[in-house]
């Protein structure tokens, strides 16, 4: 028998596997009323799959009802599954979800395509909105305002999670939702606060997946940290059940790391605690024009113990384009940060993500944002559209350089000098120069063009340098052979894949949902 409702959405990747499709299908029939779980499934893709190879297969199993999950990521590809899916079946309803349709949704083009729009929370509109489509009465409205109930009248959804993604996939979970700070270029705040799970029935779910083997848990808290017994009874739990391969990954906020928390966390070996810290700017004025508290000294006091006396990944993130802040205040605060040694820092651009109140800056502080999605600023009034430009190419080179972890003795000697920042924009500007690409680039390229520009334009030593890069070629287990170490590889030893697996591994760990 065919499935009446199919829920479904485009994830960037495999790896991912989306929470929110999860919850709505624990809870049809706690909210829709008994028998619609059995008549709904899961179908999720990618959005490197063919937009024709997504539709065949959705009509293939004649659903009634498709709910979409919409994301900034995913809406561009969605619309057309939505077009093609609206061109085949005209009769099939479609609703759509998700935070890229809840806000902002009057001109977009997906919204005036589907039958339906919930906006915000979707566990109890769903299920009500699909028993009323399949048995009347039919719905009046096209856009439903989403029903916040108690988190204690949700169903949890993690026995939705299969046995396949358990094995292969990131499990997201949730011990709270919401989170009361008032970044402004952040959906979350718009929520009044942040509402916490009743402790003892999520640690039950917890235990639940752990004793299926899972091992692998990403926190999707905004604030993980932001109610420390809390905190400390779910490290604990994991404490209690732990083995080399659990990992599991907290948003943390960095001001606050009180004594206790820290003992706790020293508790922890290498391998298991990864921390996403949102510093975005150390710019005290565009801190307040955005509404962000950030204790700045605490929050590197902080992170300066979590290098020095844990064994937590640190993967910080710094955000450009922000209302006043200028590529010279950009430049002080990543100095700042990287002389703190997290081991990753992810340079993002700013985007003006629909619904959030950055928005209200934009002729004051003269933000251009691209109309397309993830609508990223284009220029603001103290930074020119070519300076975003070279920003965002030096991104791309930092994460091929940095933060892919294949250059950790020759990223220090780049980066020497009174600003490590003003050193790799230079690099960045030789290398965009010297190969008119942002992508392609081969770790062999990589390295010599590293060799390049550290002896021919920076005038190092070439002996030196050669093996400051061959160490790091060798330890990264790459097996080609770059120009510049023509000679050194020869009887070397068949190399291992593992180092670089476990590199390609941990950058899927840490990657968020698209």
């Amino acid at each position: 028998m065919p499935p009446a409702i199919i829920l479904s959405t485009l994830n960037a990747k495999y790896i991912h596997a989306s929470l929110g499709l999860r919850y709505l299908l624990a809870n049809m029939d706690r909210h829709g009323g008994a028998g619609l779980r059995e008549r709904t499934v899961l179908r999720e893709f990618t959005i490197a799959r063919p937009v024709a190879e997504i539709v065949a297969a959705l009509l293939a199993e004649e659903p009634q009802i498709i709910g979409f999950g919409v994301y900034i990521w995913n809406v561009v590809q969605t619309t057309e599954v939505v077009r093609r899916l609206k061109q085949a079946r005209p009769t099939l309803k479609i609703v759509l979800g998700g935070p890229e349709v809840s806000y902002e949704w009057s001109e977009q083009e997906i919204v005036r395509l589907a039958d339906h729009l919930i906006t915000g929370w979707g566990d109890v509109s769903f299920p009500k909105l699909c028993r009323a489509l399949l048995d009347g009465p039919q719905p009046l409205m096209k856009v439903i305002p989403g029903e916040q109930p108690a988190l204690a009248e949700i169903a949890l959804p993690y026995a939705e999670f299969s046995a396949d993604d358990l094995a292969h996939r990131l499990l997201y979970v949730e011990a709270s939702r919401g989170c009361p700070f008032k970044c402004e270029f952040c959906l979350s705040s718009l929520d009044k606060t942040a509402w916490a799970f009743e402790q003892e029935r999520f640690l039950a779910a917890l235990e639940t997946l752990h004793e299926r083997g899972a091992r692998n848990f990403k926190f999707v808290d905004r604030t993980f940290n932001l109610k420390i017994d809390s905190s400390l009874t779910i490290l604990q739990f994991f404490l209690n059940r732990l083995t080399p391969d659990l990992f599991l990954h907290f948003e943390v906020i960095p001001d606050h790391l009180p004594e206790r928390l820290k003992e706790m966390i020293a508790r922890f070996p290498p391998g298991v605690l990864q921390f996403e810290v949102g510093i975005q700017t150390f710019n005290p004025e565009v801190q307040q024009a955005i509404s962000r508290r950030q204790d700045n000294a605490k929050t590197c006091e902080n992170l300066a113990w979590l290098v020095s006396h844990s064994h937590a990944h640190l993967h910080t993130d710094l955000i450009f384009g922000l209302p006043g802040e200028t590529l010279a205040s950009f430049a002080a605060g990543f100095d700042r940060l990287y002389a703190l040694r997290p081991h990753e820092i992810q340079l993002g651009v700013l985007k003006r993500l629909r619904g959030t109140p950055i928005a209200r800056h934009t002729v004051a502080h003269g933000m251009d944002y691209d109309a397309e999605p993830p609508y990223t600023v284009r220029q603001t009034a103290v930074v020119d559209a070519p300076t975003v430009e070279r920003f965002t190419r030096l991104a791309r080179y930092w994460d091929l350089l940095a933060n892919s972890g294949r250059f950790p003795q020759t990223l220090p000697i780049l980066l020497a000098g009174p600003s490590p920042f003003n050193a790799f924009l230079a690099f960045a500007d030789w290398l965009w120069q010297s190969t008119g690409q942002t992508s392609r680039l081969t770790p062999e390229k990589l390295l010599d063009s590293l060799f390049d520009y550290l002896t021919g334009v920076l005038g190092m030593k070439k002996e030196s340098v050669r093996q400051t890069l061959l160490a790091d070629y060798q330890a990264s287990g790459a097996r080609a052979n770059p120009v510049c170490l023509h000679g050194l590889l020869k009887d070397r030893e068949k190399p291992s894949q593992r180092v670089a697996r476990t590199l390609a591994q941990r950058q899927d760990r840490h990657g968020g949902a698209g």
